[in-house]
């Protein structure tokens, strides 16, 4: 190995029984390089990053061999006492999904600060205090709003941006010479993404961090990486420098994702009716939250994260909701979807047959359909009351909102009215082909997938008993370009076919303008804009949304 390699990978396999999933892949990265890997879900990125620090599942096998500059054993036959020696102090890992990565029961700033204690060299590992003060620093570095707070909260009290940050804190905490990071900014919003990434730039620039970068952001990595690995079904098939692979495409695949991830012309959009039927209409909603008292007589104090709020969807309208990280985006749709009730206003739903089910001060009304599951406590809630039209939700999360002991045939029917009956499994069988999944996807679990494949399995679920209203937080973020515009002509196509309503709310200003006709810019809990999308675009009003628009990778 030359002086400036860091990691040299050879003939690396993974396979569950005699099954192949990634073959034959070889790379090398250097000090200070950093190497995008990227593909479509279940390409075989996520699994050659796992192997290479023995993190694989139950009952996948690695083969090859991977040597890490500094560490005298094979990375892929050394045994997990060995390896742990290299994980967190060599080599950190920043997972696609936070919740899995931190522990739902330890504060985020121990979990931050821990990293500190166990990883760090033995001379220099700080004492209790001191690793505490360094965590919140770093939570400070990656611009957590009140860091002080964020280390005293719990994973579920944050959301799911700043829960990234968090883990990535956690994994440049002893500032590792190799940083493996999987889809790092997936739960971002553009300007913290920059941001994030800014700041793996610089710690790469200046420490000479290599830095392994997997992600579906084609733009996002040719502003990151100096080379790129084009993966597809379990094989590298092309490499190169990134201006070179990205400009000049060898491989069918390579050109096929440019195509897919160019999302500038929107999707058809029918014409819109005369007077589009009212299904949601929300009214002054606003929802504070009672902070932890900082002593036994301390007075308590509130977070006001959504204020005066008004919002309509109306039939066959599709409404994009953009804002950084903590703006109030997921708590909006929280009490859209009843799984939280407003500290005061009103949400009512109207259902297909025109009734207006109830007001309340200070309550979510309405009639909604199917399961949705909270995110803070990843109980899922039945709210069915009828059949074929309400509510469904697509949360950001999808392994917190599948459930892991049901077959993905049973997942996707579960809100149809009979489950067991021929229509079921042809209704199965449609969505599975619709989102991009085999039908033999169907007789497998959850975690059999990978997180860009859970999330189409949820977007399925969602669509099975046609409903009225779609609520949707981050539908595609964890899916691949190649997929990602698929996903969104089949919500264009269903929200038109139905008159279905849509609400959206992403980090991807790019969706936003291929797929909805209206956009509500929040900050700090309040719209700072709305308006035609090509209208915001073309002539940002507000400060922020300008900002909002600069922050978006473009691939030239």
């Amino acid at each position: 190995m030359s002086t400036s390699r860091l990691l040299e990978v050879d003939g690396l396999t993974v396979g569950a029984g005699d099954r192949p999933l990634v073959r034959g892949v070889g790379f090398t990265v250097d000090r200070g390089e950093r190497v995008g890997i990227i593909g479509e879900s279940g390409s075989g990125k996520t699994l050659t990053a796992l192997a290479l620090l023995g993190l694989l599942g139950e009952g996948l096998r690695a083969g090859g061999s991977a040597r890490l500059d500094g560490v005298p054993f094979d990375l892929l036959a050394a045994t997990d006492r060995e390896l742990s020696t290299v994980r967190g102090r060599l080599a950190g890992m920043v997972f696609q999904e936070p919740m899995t990565a931190l522990n739902p029961v330890m504060k985020v700033g121990p979990q931050v600060a821990e990293a500190l204690r166990l990883h760090g060299p033995r001379s220099e590992r700080p004492g209790r205090a001191a690793a505490h003060a360094a965590a919140v620093g770093l939570l400070d570095r990656l611009r957590l709003p009140d860091p002080a707070r964020a280390a005293r909260s719990y994973p579920h009290q944050l959301s799911g941006g700043q829960r990234q940050r968090a883990v990535l804190g956690g994994a440049l905490a002893t500032d590792p010479a190799l940083l493996i990071c999987d889809e790092p900014t997936t739960a971002l919003d553009v300007t913290v993404q920059k941001e994030i990434v800014d700041l793996v730039m610089g710690v790469s620039d200046e420490r000479g961090t290599a830095v392994l970068y997997i992600s579906h952001d084609l733009a996002l990595v040719a502003s990151v990486c100096h080379r790129v690995l084009v993966m597809y079904d379990g094989e590298i098939v092309e490499s190169g420098p990134v201006g070179q692979v990205l400009r000049s495409p060898g491989h069918p695949y390579t050109r096929a994702l440019l195509k897919a991830s160019d999302l500038t012309v929107p999707a058809p959009r029918p014409p819109a009716p005369a007077e589009p039927r009212t299904l949601l209409k929300a009214r002054g909603l606003t929802r504070r939250y009672a902070r932890p008292r900082r002593g036994l007589f301390a007075p308590r104090t509130h977070f006001t994260a959504l204020e005066g709020l008004d919002l309509d969807l109306r039939a066959g309208g599709r409404t994009g909701v953009v804002g950084e990280s903590g703006s109030g985006k997921t708590t909006l749709l929280r009490l859209l979807s009843g799984l939280d009730r407003p500290t005061s206003g009103t949400v009512d739903h109207v259902a297909d047959g025109g009734e207006d089910h109830g007001r309340g001060q200070g309550r979510a009304t309405g009639r909604t359909a199917g399961r949705a599951t909270d995110r803070a406590t990843g109980r899922t809630a039945d709210r069915s009351h009828g059949r074929g039209h309400g509510l469904q939700v697509v949360f950001q999360d999808p392994m917190g909102s599948l459930d892991p002991r049901m077959r993905v045939r049973d997942i996707i029917a579960e809100p149809l009215p009979d489950r067991r009956s021929p229509a079921a499994n042809a209704r199965v069988a449609e969505l599975l082909a619709d989102v991009g999944l085999p039908a033999e996807a169907a007789g497998r679990y959850p975690h059999q997938f990978s997180g860009g494949q859970r999330q189409r399995i949820a977007i399925a679920r969602a669509l099975a008993p046609r409903p009225s209203v779609l609520l949707a937080d981050e539908p595609v973020s964890a899916l691949d370009v190649s997929v990602r515009a698929q996903i969104l002509d089949v919500l264009s196509k269903v929200t038109a076919e139905r008159d279905m309503a849509l609400c959206i709310v992403t980090h991807d200003l790019g969706v936003v303008r291929y797929l909805c006709d209206e956009v509500v810019v929040m900050k700090e809990g309040r719209v700072v804009e709305r308006g035609p999308v090509e209208r915001v675009w073309e002539a940002p009003e507000h400060p922020y949304t300008r900002q909002l628009l600069e922050a978006v990778p473009v691939l030239h």
